[in-house]
């Protein structure tokens, strides 16, 4: 008996068709993985090198100094109190304008009054004592007359054997007593007068003293700090504590800036000067130097030398102590050919034999002396060296004077920096240690 054999069981097409086409996809992404890592191993194995460049311009190039220096007036007086005491009245305060002479403080006078009345009382008893010494003089005078008379008629008497030598001693011992003291009472009138001139100097002190409570302004000008208050004590023993100082004209002023040494030898009397100030700091002011003092100032081995810029201030914008920048040109040119900085900086990642290779074929000789090289990006990303002379800087571009060696234009690319590609690890490993 025939047994029927079971039917062979096939998959449906659908499920041929699912498989099919997963081993289709399994296949074509290997493939891609394949290309991807091929790929990935070319960039990797290969050395490229992109150069960043700068176009060379035409245009002005202007050479500054910069600094920075402080806005003062021209005169600025620092009015203290020769004389000690409490602060008995204010007639000024900030910002206030006086005139030379103008009353503006006023100390407790009573001390000085009580010194000066003492004095006086000093003088006038002086006085009298000149006086008395005078009288003295006239009392030593007539003591002298009489002691003299007297001498002479013992001597007469003397020598017509009336008197005895001892008489005639005595009265000569008595007359040369009276002469004595009379010159003794003029030396008292003289000291006498030495002391009324001794007690009118000590008056005038005292007076130049009294005068002294009464503070005046020295100048013309504005009131730009007041340091102290009604009821206060100022102490004049060891120096004359300031009490206002006053700036004498803010519409004409000054800044004190300070310049490097490296610098000051380009700045010129009468230059030109531009500043800036935080207060406004989209205006610019105008000055002109006036003065570089010769006294150098060393700060931490740096030398520098005090420049003063002197500009108008007519409607009193700027005060006194406001930061400037100052900018000084010192020199400039218009319409030149100029280098970015950072191309005369750039030195090309070669070997020194390929540099030399470089400027042998650009004629410019080893080294490339008597001048500076620049490079330029000619065609196929390739490096062409340029010598060049150069002219004065802005600290960003810089002016060439001549064409030295080789071609450069208004418009040439030059080169400021180069990066290069890492080749690939040896065995063609990634940098993560696995192929």
């Amino acid at each position: 008996m025939n047994e029927s054999k079971p039917a062979l069981s096939l998959p449906p097409i659908s499920a041929l068709m699912t498989r099919r086409t997963t081993w289709l996809v399994v296949a074509v992404t290997a493939g891609a993985a394949v290309a991807v890592l091929l790929g990935f191993a070319a960039f990797r194995t290969g050395d490229p090198m992109h150069h960043f460049t700068a176009k060379v311009l035409q245009g002005e190039i202007r050479d500054v100094v910069d600094a920075t220096g402080t806005v003062s007036a021209v005169i600025t007086v620092q009015v203290g109190s020769q004389v000690s005491g409490t602060i008995a009245e204010l007639r000024a305060d900030f910002n206030s304008r006086v005139k030379k002479g103008d009353v503006i403080a006023v100390i407790a006078p009573q001390l000085l009054e009580g010194a000066l009345l003492q004095t006086t009382a000093d003088l006038a008893n002086a006085r009298a004592n000149v006086l008395v010494s005078e009288a003295n003089v006239q009392k030593a005078r007539a003591t002298l007359a009489q002691t003299k008379a007297e001498f002479e008629r013992v001597t007469q008497l003397a020598e017509q054997k009336i008197e005895s030598q001892q008489a005639v001693d005595l009265a000569k011992a008595n007359f040369d007593t009276a002469r004595a003291s009379v010159e003794g009472a003029l030396a008292n009138v003289a000291q006498a007068a030495a002391q009324v001139r001794q007690k009118e100097a000590a008056v005038s002190v005292a007076r130049t003293n009294l005068d002294y409570t009464v503070i005046r302004s020295p100048i013309d000008g504005t009131v730009v700090a007041r340091n102290v208050d009604v009821g206060q004590t100022v102490a004049a023993s060891l120096q004359a504590p300031t009490i206002f100082t006053i700036a004498q004209d803010l519409k004409k002023m000054q800044v004190y800036t300070k310049v490097d040494e490296s610098d000051v030898g380009r700045i010129k009397l009468g230059q030109e000067v531009m500043f800036k100030v935080d207060a406004f700091p989209k205006e610019r002011f105008r000055g002109s130097v006036t003065q570089v003092r010769m006294n150098p100032t060393r700060i931490q081995n740096v030398v520098t030398y005090d420049t003063i810029i002197d500009f108008d201030n007519p409607d009193l914008k700027l005060f006194p102590g406001m930061t400037a920048y100052v900018t000084i040109p010192v020199a400039s040119v218009g319409n030149v050919v100029k280098l970015p900085n950072a191309a005369i900086r750039y030195k090309p990642p070669f070997s020194l034999e390929k540099v030399k290779e470089l400027y042998v074929k650009a004629g410019i000789g080893e080294g490339g002396s008597e001048g500076t090289v620049i490079w330029k990006l000619g065609a196929g990303q390739s490096l062409q060296p340029v010598k060049v002379a150069l002219g004065i800087t802005d600290h960003t571009f810089t002016e060439v004077t001549k064409v030295v060696m080789g071609s450069l234009a208004p418009g040439d690319e030059v080169v400021t920096s180069s990066t290069q590609s890492k080749a690939a690890p040896p065995g063609g490993q990634t940098p993560g240690g696995r192929r």
